[in-house]
């Protein structure tokens, strides 16, 4: 008889273990559940959210919708957004369920994917605003130019937006972290060799192309 306890032991903790699991496992399920109906609700309304204060117009007019479908992307800026908020709930949802059954591992590494989507929306959102300033300002700088009547105002125009944009887009890597010290120092090598290549262009080899460019744009009043 003792013989026997001692076989049905190993039953009887196993049992009880499964008679822990089920409940949390259960659980588990109901949050992801209405984890998942909470995202969709949530990607609704921030797509919905956005398009009432014309964030797409504004995407639109800054040119990122532009380039995503240029790059064969269906969907636009607004859309991409509300889709990032609908993964960040799922994600939260799945590190409460997993967090529920015991598994500290899979919780840690979903936590670490939950902190980082809030960094891309951040940095899309920084492009987005940023994108379409560096555009306003290179209209504004073109208007300007045109009005003074001063040549190649188009194009100072664009090295203006460009310069901006340029600078929008380092800080948007810095905020997911990409790239980090890298980016920034290989920008200000390509960008002193720039002013170097046009310094000495200007200086030595481009002497009377420099100051044909120089009375185009500033012409010496005549007597």
């Amino acid at each position: 008889m003792d013989r026997f306890e001692v076989m049905l032991e190993p039953v009887r903790v196993f049992m009880r273990q499964v008679g822990d699991f089920l409940p949390r496992l259960a659980l588990a399920l109901i949050v992801l559940v209405a984890g998942w109906i909470i995202a969709k609700m949530v990607r609704f309304a921030i797509s919905r959210g956005l398009r009432a204060v014309n964030f797409n117009v504004l995407t639109e007019r800054a040119g990122i919708d532009g380039f995503l479908r240029d790059g064969g992307v269906g969907a636009d800026t607004t859309e991409i957004l509300a889709l990032l908020f609908y993964w960040l709930v799922i994600l939260a949802a799945l590190v409460i369920g997993f967090n529920l059954l015991g598994l500290t591992y899979i919780t840690d590494v979903l936590g670490r994917v939950v902190l980082f989507v809030p960094r891309v929306m951040v940095a899309l959102l920084i492009l987005a605003f940023g994108a379409y300033f560096a555009r306003a300002v290179g209209g504004a700088v073109t208007a300007y130019c045109r009005n003074i009547s001063l040549q190649d105002a188009d194009l100072l125009g664009r090295i203006a937006q460009y310069a901006i944009f340029t600078f929008v887009v380092l800080i948007a890597l810095d905020q997911v972290n990409v790239g980090g010290d890298i980016v920034r120092q290989s920008f200000l090598i390509v960008l002193a060799g720039v002013v170097f290549a046009l310094a000495l262009a200007f200086g030595i080899g481009g002497k009377d192309w420099a100051a044909e460019m120089l009375e185009r744009w500033w012409p010496r009043r005549k007597r």
